[in-house]
């Protein structure tokens, strides 16, 4: 369930999931207000060459709507007896949803959107165990802590801003957007409009020319905190105090903003090197009672009111009683681990091969001064088959792997530790099904409860929980 934001490669492969634009619907924040093009033209810029390999990046995850299954393949319900569910469609309140293809379900309403989840992840995982009933959203909309806008010259010479056409590299502009946060939005109009006063141009990828790429947003929606990143092309900011004031006085509620150097031929979004321009060059959120510092790259779920129900469901799942020591398995800066820290359990270890991810993850523990729980950068798997070679037990581990799941060699590790339970976290019911088969029929567990949750309303995407429990014979 790990989501920073690709551009798409020229190869017109799909970006790559957590993210950072995935499962986005274009609109006005109100729908009572008017959807504006930020220039006359949309731009498509063809490649001059392939673009590189995608690689992981922390701040990336299960995020990109773009993966997964077509709208075509999965608009239509079906009912348990296979025959499809008439439906009547309402007309996506987005005027860019055909073009922008981040909302393949807008073009039903809510609570069809639900239905039809539950229903593939009952068709999917129902082999196992009955599935509990979808937890949705009360108010599905403008729930993403996390945006990313794309930068470019119109036609006409207009700075646009917006997102990439699915497997393209043509911008669709976008100023509002129904499931973005209207503040980032808001933002983000505002540095395209002081670009053009501070005679800045956008990056054009064909002439390797041009200063901004992109702009990524991050705010704690408990804190009201946020953080501005300037992804350049070149580490030569001309007037770069005057526009950090210029931006600070349209926008005081900012709390830091920085500069990521970019100048690579990628489709990554975020470059290695960063400047801090104003304030600590992190910002803060609480979920679920614990405190979290978010850097530019580091990884944080895009829906906090969401991810509360989720992990909340785990905890349940897992029955903490004070005595049991945790495996938080690709625990990245510590959520879920810290969680389990403080509702409960007696040791947390949390185990992440990013190494910057684990520094985030050391300090957030000391952040909320949680002395019961240990973080350290390696391979899960083979930490766990460490420990069940040492015969240290460990009671519950916590697994939130990425969209691909999990390999034989983490499962199988985890399966000679043998904890009396395994909560499993999923944003790909497909390959959750492939690793529930694999440690039910390999392993002495049995899968005992189920819980669907929409972390994406209006994509095709859904997040499981899965409680397995250890058999006895």
């Amino acid at each position: 369930m790990k989501e920073n934001k690709k551009r798409p490669p020229s190869s017109g492969a799909h970006r790559r999931r957590q993210g950072n634009r995935q499962n986005q619907m274009h609109s006005s924040h109100q729908q009572s207000q008017p959807f504006q093009r930020n220039g006359a033209h949309q731009t498509s810029f063809p490649a001059k060459k392939p673009s590189p390999p995608q690689q992981n990046q922390p701040d990336f995850d299960h995020q990109d709507a773009r993966r997964g299954f077509s709208p075509q393949d999965q608009a239509v319900p079906q009912s348990p007896s296979g025959s499809s569910v008439p439906q009547r469609r309402p007309e996506p309140a987005c005027p860019v949803f055909r073009k922008c293809g981040g909302c393949q379900l807008q073009n039903m309403d809510y609570a069809r959107q639900l239905q039809f989840k539950q229903r593939r992840v009952e068709g999917l995982l129902k082999q196992f165990h009955s599935v509990e009933p979808i937890i949705g959203m009360e108010t599905p909309y403008h729930y993403r802590n996390k945006v990313s806008a794309a930068f470019a010259l119109a036609r006409n010479q207009q700075i646009i801003s917006g997102v990439y056409q699915d497997s393209t590299h043509r911008i669709v502009p976008v100023d509002h957007c129904l499931i973005e946060d209207p503040k980032a939005d808001e933002i983000i109009c505002s540095i395209r409009r002081l670009m053009k006063s501070f005679k800045l141009l956008p990056y054009d990828e064909v002439t390797q020319k041009g200063f901004l790429r992109h702009v990524l947003i991050k705010r704690g929606f408990a804190t009201n905190q946020i953080m501005v990143v300037l992804v350049t092309s070149t580490p030569v900011f001309p007037a770069k105090k005057r526009f950090t004031e210029a931006l600070l006085k349209l926008h005081p509620e900012i709390t830091t903003i920085l500069m990521n150097l970019n100048d690579r031929y990628t489709s990554m979004v975020l470059g290695e090197q960063e400047k801090v321009l104003y304030g600590p060059g992190k910002i803060q959120d609480i979920l679920c009672g614990c405190q979290f510092q978010i850097s530019a790259k580091s990884f944080y779920q895009i829906n906090p009111a969401q991810t509360e129900a989720l992990y909340l469901k785990a905890m349940e799942y897992a029955g903490l009683t004070g005595s049991e020591t945790v495996i938080d398995a690709y625990c990245g800066i510590g959520t879920i681990g810290l969680v389990a820290a403080k509702r409960g359990a007696k040791k947390v270890v949390g185990v992440e091969l990013n190494r910057d991810a684990v520094k985030d993850a050391i300090e957030n523990a000391k952040l909320n001064k949680l002395s019961n729980a240990w973080f350290c950068a390696g391979d899960a798997g083979e930490f766990m088959l460490e420990m069940s070679l040492e015969k240290e037990p460990a009671d519950v581990v916590f697994m939130d792997p990425p969209r691909a799941g999990s390999d034989r060699t983490f499962l199988s590790s985890l399966i000679a530790l043998s904890p009396q339970k395994v909560v499993y976290i999923s944003c790909n019911p497909e390959t959750q099904q492939r690793d529930l088969r694999y440690l039910t029929s390999k392993g002495p567990y049995r899968v005992t409860r189920i819980q669907p949750v929409d972390m994406f309303p209006h994509t095709n995407h859904v997040e499981t929980v899965a409680l397995l429990q250890k058999q006895y014979h």
